[in-house]
């Protein structure tokens, strides 16, 4: 038992020792396998990175190659774009070496030309001074020799020095009167030669294909009534009802004692016409009062607008002109209430734009065009009772807001010969209102007016020295002037026939054209006895 104890007390320490020794030798085997493991990791890991190091490097490198390809392009690029900037450097400098070049040749030249002027200017001048010299030289001898044609005058003639110089004053004047109506004369023959026999073609052509009523026009003014005591309704309480109309159409109404009518009076036809319908329609209607008055009148000026705009409508699809504006056109429609001297102003128009299309066609020139300012030289008669100035310069300078073309504009200011023509359509259109306004039966104009312009256009002819006669005939077309052949001669007749148109031209106002035939007849009688 003792032995059993004693060998277990033995062997307990060795167990012990034992599991210490195996203890440590299983940390000393952690701590081998954990530095084995380290270490395979520590290898592992500088494998990997190595191996990224070396990836980085090729990395690197692959980048450098890509950058230094890059740079190398970008090189070439930058290369070429230098070379092409030279180039076109080098181009401009050639070109501009080139204008210099050119620009010294020109210089050159100019200053050879500029030497070349200066002795032609210098042997001028030499010339000149030879010829004042010259000139000097014949003066003294025309004076010396004036002198001795007065000295010799004085005595043939015994006239003193002033009686002399009259005596060649009126040598020269009667030479000088000679020489200028030949002139005149012989210069009128070479137009009539060129001029005459072609304008007679085309404007005979343009009457024989045109043909129009020869009829004159007249705006009424008064509006009848079924009886007197209508006039007091018109009129109304105290004057309020015919106030109220004249103040609302811009007329004036004249209630006199003749019998079944109203006399409506105003220098705008438009305004007559739209105060003639609404006083007409205030009678049918019968309720006069001003509220009324105001209502009607307000809507019969938008008729009248419209009808105005539908008659240039018509006016310009009858003569085939396009294009024109609204405004235009109702003007063109005012037209037609406006006459002159009893000619309807818009049957005028539109007969002015067929004469001008059938000359314009006749010399080759473009009918539309003066079919178009035929139609419109008149447009400024529509509105000249509100704008100042004439009617030409009023309708071009309307028009002009349209953009209307500077041919139209300049046949439109320049019909009656104000400004100068500009163009071949303006005398074109001025002819064919001469020829519309003077036709027979086109115009009429009161017994009184009439008499003072044939009185007027024979004291005009009279006041001419030697004129013996003057008589108008073919009702003011034509002045027949008779002359003494004694104190005019052939010459001279020729020049005062002129000056007796040119003084009809700016002292009268007529339509169309006055022809001036002057007569000088030599009689000669004898006796046999």
């Amino acid at each position: 038992m003792d032995t059993v104890v004693m060998g277990l007390s033995i062997g307990l320490p060795t167990v012990g020792i034992s599991i210490i020794i195996a203890f440590v030798l299983g940390i000393c085997l952690a701590l081998i396998m954990n530095q084995m493991i380290s270490r395979a990791k520590s290898k592992t890991f500088e494998q990997d990175l190595q191996r990224q190091i070396e990836g980085a490097k090729r990395e690197a490198e692959n980048i450098i190659k890509s950058a230094q390809i890059d740079a190398a392009a970008e090189t070439i690029k930058k290369k070429e774009q230098f070379a092409t900037e030279s180039n076109k450097m080098r181009a401009k400098l050639h070109e501009t070496e080139m204008r210099l070049s050119k620009r010294d040749d020109i210089l050159d030249r100019q200053a050879e030309q500029l030497q070349q002027s200066e002795k032609k200017l210098k042997q001028q001048e030499n010339e000149v001074e030879k010829r004042i010299h010259n000139i000097e030289i014949k003066e003294k001898q025309i004076s010396v020799l004036m002198a001795q044609q007065k000295n010799q005058l004085l005595k043939i003639t015994a006239m003193d020095i002033e009686s002399a110089k009259e005596l060649l004053l009126k040598r020269l004047e009667d030479e000088c009167e000679h020489e200028m109506s030949a002139l005149i004369q012989r210069k009128l023959e070479e137009c009539n030669e060129t001029s005459v026999e072609k304008s007679r073609e085309v404007i005979s052509a343009a009457i024989q294909r045109y043909a129009a009523e020869q009829t004159c026009e007249v705006s009424v003014s008064t509006v009848d009534i079924p009886n007197d005591d209508m006039k007091g309704r018109v009129i109304g309480r105290e004057g309020r009802n015919i106030r109220a109309f004249e103040k609302a159409t811009g007329v004036d109404v004249i209630v006199d004692d003749t019998p079944g009518m109203i006399v409506v009076s105003g220098f705008d036809p438009v305004r007559r016409e739209v105060a003639r319908l609404s006083m007409e329609r205030l009678i049918q209607d019968g309720r006069i009062h001003p509220s009324r008055i105001e209502e009607l009148v307000a809507q019969t000026k938008k008729e009248v607008n419209l009808k105005l705009l539908q008659i240039g409508k018509d006016a310009a699809v009858e003569t085939n002109v396009k294009g024109l504006s609204n405004k235009v056109l109702s003007l063109i429609g005012a037209l037609s209430f406006r006459t002159s001297y009893g000619q309807n102003v818009l049957r005028h128009s539109v007969e002015v734009s067929y004469l001008s299309q059938v000359m314009a066609d006749e010399l080759g020139l473009d009918g539309s065009i003066a079919r178009r300012a035929g139609l419109l030289h008149d447009i400024g008669k529509a509105i000249d009772h509100e704008v100042e100035g004439s009617h030409p310069v009023i309708g071009k300078n309307y028009l002009k807001r349209f953009n209307e073309s500077p041919i139209v504009l300049n046949a439109v200011e320049g019909h009656h010969g104000d400004i100068p023509a500009d163009n071949p359509y303006t005398p074109l259109v001025a002819a064919a209102d001469a020829i519309s306004a003077s036709r027979p039966g086109a115009r009429r104009e009161t017994l009184e007016r009439y008499i003072k312009r044939l009185e007027k256009l024979e004291d005009i002819a009279g006041s001419f020295k030697g004129v013996e006669n003057a008589y108008a005939i073919q009702a003011g077309r034509e002045i027949r002037v008779i002359v003494n052949a004694e104190k005019v001669s052939d010459e001279s007749a020729m020049k005062i026939a002129r000056d007796i148109a040119t003084k009809i031209e700016g002292e009268m106002t007529y339509p169309g054209e006055i022809q001036v035939t002057l007569l000088r007849e030599v009689r000669c009688i004898e006796y046999a006895k």
